[in-house]
């Protein structure tokens, strides 16, 4: 344990160290930052958007939902009871250590400038520490939307915090905190951050034209096949028997976490857009049309299959939806959003139901087989269903309507996420399990990680 807290502190002291030597230079070198925005504001004629501002500040607070209550709830319901407070332990530590990192050099790596201004080739691949501790961002910079910068850093926030909260599906009941917690911080540090930026921040991707509206390739590749990664290195729970799922404690939590899921994503896809307009209106009903279409698609199969239309199931088929949904919500309309809302759950109840005992990897949630699959899924239709109905004339189309390019660009940037984020979690897990170790004890794991980890039981 000591050596794991000294880990911590020495990464802490260099997140500082280069935020606040950044911040120095900054202070030394530039004018002074009032004169900056008024002469930005002047030059560029923003004036603030009220409406906007007030619909992506609901919109970070409804993404907010998805982790605490949402996956905390949807998560915890899935697991034992003796491993409950685990799970609800793991997201709230997301929550708190993740908005540090963001705000400290998070931000800046993913929508900094420094390095494409300056022609550093660099800048296709990070931001830079231009934006460190949120410098030169005041209460009067606007950004995109003309809402203000500091509303767009928390929405982006919310992104960053998700994340790697889906990770844990795969790893539940079997992971030390004190592994997880050093795992995590480095996975948003070497895994999200420059994602972020190569998608959304200017980098490579994006200038190669990828469509990822909120986060198909950044979220839920990036997350879902980390997962995949963690549940084999990690190995399968003591208790665990092919074609003998464990049962969830509490099939009440799942639902409700899937409700609040379901309410987030709205804010999730139709705040990607930085606007109250038509495209976020848009985004609202595929959203919703696509988690329809998938929960009855996977309750249907389900029934089918095993005879008995489930809960669980159709909560499982929702989620996916959701995920599917995500990359393709700003440039498909009712009709991709059918047919994505359609594919996605026979694909994920394939990976669940028959892949995954197959191979015999222990993915305790199923966060691969539902975030990352259907990650991948709808990255893939994207560039099926993209169409001009909804991107405008001249905007990006997709096969379907005869633009087999934006196809393949799809298809190539969901490999990239895929070959990035497995060999990037394979590394982690190797630095993490050789420093600090990263699977329970049989012992604790037996008995739970609740009483043993945390000190505390669910339910006295």
């Amino acid at each position: 344990m000591n050596r794991y807290i000294k880990d911590i502190v020495r990464l802490c002291m260099v997140v500082f160290f280069l935020g606040a030597s950044s911040l120095f230079v900054d202070m030394v070198a530039q004018e002074p930052m009032s004169e900056v925005v008024e002469e930005s504001l002047a030059g560029n004629a923003l004036t603030l958007d009220s409406g906007n501002t007030a619909w992506i500040t609901t919109a970070t607070i409804l993404v907010l939902l998805m982790s605490i209550p949402g996956i905390a709830l949807f998560y915890g319901g899935l697991v034992r009871q003796k491993n409950v407070l685990s799970v609800i332990m793991q997201t709230l530590f997301i929550v708190g250590v993740v908005s540090i990192l963001w705000v400290a050099f998070g931000y800046s790596w993913a929508f900094g400038t420094a390095f494409m201004e300056s022609g550093n080739p660099l800048g296709a691949f990070i931001g830079g520490f231009d934006k460190a501790f949120l410098r030169g961002i005041t209460i009067d910079t606007l950004t995109a939307g003309n809402i203000p910068e500091l509303t767009f850093v928390m929405f982006q926030c919310m992104f960053a915090i998700i994340t790697p909260a889906l990770i844990l599906g795969a790893f539940a009941e079997r992971i030390k905190f004190s592994g997880y917690t050093l795992f995590i911080i480095l996975w948003v540090i070497v895994a999200y951050f420059p994602m972020a930026h190569w998608v959304w921040g200017g980098g490579f991707l994006q200038q190669m034209g990828a469509i990822d509206f909120a986060g198909g390739t950044v979220v839920h590749i990036n997350a879902g096949i980390s997962a995949l990664v963690m549940a084999v290195m990690l190995g399968k729970r003591e208790d665990y028997r092919i074609g003998h799922p464990i049962t969830p404690h509490n099939i009440t939590f799942v639902f409700m976490g899937t409700s609040f899921l379901w309410l987030g994503w709205f804010g999730f896809n139709a705040g990607s857009g930085l606007a109250a307009d038509g495209l976020a209106a848009n985004a609202f009903m595929v959203t919703h049309v696509a988690t329809a279409v998938a929960a009855v698609t996977w309750l249907v199969i389900d029934w089918l299959c095993n005879k008995k239309p489930t809960t669980v199931g159709a909560c499982t088929g929702a989620v996916a939806g959701l995920v599917a949904i995500t990359p393709a919500a700003g440039t498909v309309d009712l009709l991709g959003a059918f047919f994505i809302g359609l594919i996605t759950p026979i694909v994920c109840f394939f990976m669940v139901a028959v892949v995954k005992p197959k191979f015999k990897y222990d993915d305790a949630l199923d966060a691969f087989g539902v975030h990352g699959i259907g990650g991948i899924v709808g990255s893939i239709l994207t560039g099926v269903f993209a169409t001009q109905y909804v991107t405008g004339e001249g905007g990006q189309q997709g096969a379907l309507y005869g633009d087999w390019h934006q196809l393949g660009i799809q298809v190539f940037a969901t490999l990239v996420s895929i070959a990035f984020s497995a060999v990037v979690t394979y590394i982690l897990y190797k630095v993490v399990d050789k420093t600090v170790g990263i699977r329970a004890d049989k012992r604790v794991e037996d008995e739970g990680l609740d009483v043993y980890e945390h000190g505390e039981s669910a339910y006295n």
